[in-house]
């Protein structure tokens, strides 16, 4: 049996390369889910706009960030949903509160980008 560990042993650019590509793996796998699909498009269309939205190299940041968080945790909901269904499909307490606090995670991060873009537009609009 091949040693499922190799990996640890590689190190330097070779490492970095075998991270790379798990981790546009992850991405891939992530992509097949309609919600982490959908987020993807809202982000095409908002990173860029992030740089006009933005006066400065802190605020460009901070609206960019919000949206890549909002990426990273639809992501982690997506890995803890399939491994909770690796191990099983029928209904356990422990798998549902895995499976909404994941949720609620995505829930927090979208809350958080999407006050941060209201204050930003009704502040570059001079609502506020």
């Amino acid at each position: 049996m091949e040693d499922h560990r190799k990996h640890m042993k590689r190190t330097g650019s070779s490492r970095l390369w075998w991270a790379l590509k798990h981790s546009a793996a992850g991405i891939r796998a992530g992509y097949t889910e309609p919600a982490f699909r959908l987020e993807v498009w809202l982000a095409s269309l908002m990173l860029p706009v992030s740089f006009w939205l933005g006066d400065t190299w802190g605020e460009i940041s901070l609206l960019a960030g919000t949206v890549i968080v909002v990426l990273a945790a639809e992501l982690l909901n997506t890995a803890i949903e399939a491994a909770v269904d690796m191990f099983t499909l029928e209904w356990h307490s422990l798998a549902k509160r895995a499976k909404d606090t994941g949720s609620a995670a995505v829930f927090l991060a979208m809350l958080w980008c999407g006050g941060t873009w209201i204050g930003a537009i009704a502040s570059k609009w001079g609502w506020w």
